[in-house]
């Protein structure tokens, strides 16, 4: 059995957005063209040299309203509950966030982005490159969801 650790978080950042609650916010980001602002906290804008030259981003991110959870769930594609970790529900047992967004401009330690379905608030914990001979995979199966995206 192995060892369970705890872990200790430190947010570089904080999301805004024009959604103040979930009922606001899209089932994902994808598609969105709002400009959100994430704002990396002025001990880490070093790290944002170069960050210039990538055209998406991945925002890795605390989902803070996150309340409880369910291991099997529905979602807004089937009304047959799948589980959990099949599906991309916010209630999770370790609420992170992860979205692929279109990096517009960086303005110090601002980054504007579009396609994000954060919450205003929201706590940033990491930012990576979107590369997509790394990132993208054309042979990827999506399960259950199939039908449900090539119908919709």
């Amino acid at each position: 059995m192995e060892e369970r650790h705890n872990l200790d978080l430190k947010p570089i950042g904080t999301i805004h957005s024009p959604y103040k609650s979930r009922e606001e916010a899209p089932y994902q980001g994808c598609g969105r063209e709002e400009i959100c602002a994430v704002e990396v906290f002025p001990e880490f804008e070093e790290g944002l040299k170069d960050i210039e030259g990538f055209s998406h981003l991945i925002l890795i991110y605390w989902l803070h309203q996150s309340r409880g959870y369910s291991l099997n769930v529905r979602t807004p594609w089937d009304v047959v509950p799948h589980g959990l970790f099949t599906t991309r529900s916010p209630n999770r047992p370790c609420p992170l966030g992860l979205c692929v967004v279109g990096l517009v401009a960086r303005e110090g330690n601002i980054l504007k982005v579009k396609g994000l379905d954060a919450l205003d608030g929201t706590p940033l914990l990491d930012i990576k490159p979107y590369i997509p001979s790394l990132d993208a995979k054309t042979d990827a199966k999506v399960g259950w969801l199939e039908d449900k995206l090539t119908n919709s």
